[in-house]
């Protein structure tokens, strides 16, 4: 792994996800890792071509940042099948979905394969399962991405897709705490809100959530939804009372939490205020989808706020300390 006593921009550069553009390792990747020393890249359809293209793209952005003294790249992918699958045929095994699994084993062939296909390309992380639960009769928003059936048939079949893919070595992100099962609105173009009796929460929607932290998933991502009743200011991508407070203090997850992308129109706070509500949140990655000038500005903010921090310097290195966990459980 890396050196014990990373500097103040490896701290920084570590929390974040970023989005490049193009299909090799060009000088827009290299800057993302020498100077901003960032600790994971996603990779979206536009970014793969085909097998060969996708393992010398992650081969060359690994030995980068292996030779920038960096620890090793968490590289991911929205593999979930079905409607959201950035590995298409006939290339790589098209899946119908969640909706289409119905049992265990079901589960285990789609993470099975899934795993092997992206460990076959240098993808090490899977931006799934989804976790959410789709009331019946409800016209929901995830319908054609969620696990059939109520909290207790998603949570076994979300956490037979998670063990599976990190027995083969890939890790899982269950998403999208606490659950945007119950919205219609679309998080990429608006902010939904959903105003619901933390009970009601609590007896459905956590359920798949609290199953994934008992199955050791590597990560969870954080929704861009407001929830009133549990935090009336903030979404809970930027919120201490729900990533915080809840997922951390009353669940127990100790695991790597990431934000969804900050780029869906969702959030509408410029990225320093995301910044500060994410450092405060107790989460370790910001997720920052596409190429554009927010990717420096997160990285840059967040460093320019543990310096000047001791407490948001103390939380940074409990967060560092989570991500070199994962990284060594699965990336050396």
């Amino acid at each position: 792994m890396k050196k014990q006593n990373p500097g103040y921009r490896e701290l920084s550069g570590q929390r974040v996800m970023a989005g490049f553009d193009g299909t090799i390792f060009n000088k827009e990747v290299e800057h993302l890792i020498c100077e901003l020393k960032i600790g994971g890249l996603i990779l979206f359809a536009g970014n793969i071509d085909s097998p060969d293209q996708t393992s010398e793209l992650c081969d060359q952005a690994q030995a980068c940042a292996r030779a920038e003294g960096l620890p090793p790249l968490f590289i991911a992918v929205d593999q979930e099948g079905g409607v959201v699958a950035r590995l298409k045929a006939p290339w790589f095994t098209a899946f119908p979905g969640n909706p289409s699994i119905k049992s265990r084993q079901e589960a285990e062939t789609f993470a099975r394969t899934t795993a092997a296909e992206l460990k076959g390309v240098g993808i090490n992380m899977d931006l799934a399962p989804v976790l959410d639960v789709a009331p019946e009769n409800f016209d929901s928003i995830m319908a054609s991405r969620v696990f059939p059936g109520g909290p207790d048939r998603v949570a076994t079949l979300g956490t037979r897709v998670i063990e599976t893919l990190q027995d083969n070595g890939i890790m899982a992100c269950a998403k999208h705490f606490p659950g945007i099962g119950r919205t219609v609105l679309d998080s990429h173009f608006e902010l939904p809100v959903l105003d619901a009796d933390p009970a009601l929460l609590e007896a459905n929607d956590l359920i798949p959530f609290v199953a994934a932290a008992q199955s050791d998933v590597s990560a969870m991502m954080i929704s861009h939804i407001l929830y009133p009743q549990l935090d009336p200011v903030w979404p809970a991508s930027l919120s201490p009372k729900i990533a915080g407070d809840l997922l951390r203090n009353r669940l127990g997850y100790q695991g790597v939490v990431m934000t969804d992308d900050l780029d869906m129109k969702a959030i509408k706070h410029d990225i320093k205020t995301c910044v500060t509500q994410i450092l405060l949140s107790q989460i370790d990655i910001t997720l920052v989808c596409h190429k554009g000038p927010d990717i420096e500005t997160a990285v840059l903010e967040i460093e320019r706020q543990i310096t000047g921090d001791e407490t948001l310097h103390q939380m940074t290195l409990e967060s560092m300390a989570r991500i070199q966990a994962l990284k060594t459980k699965y990336l050396q």
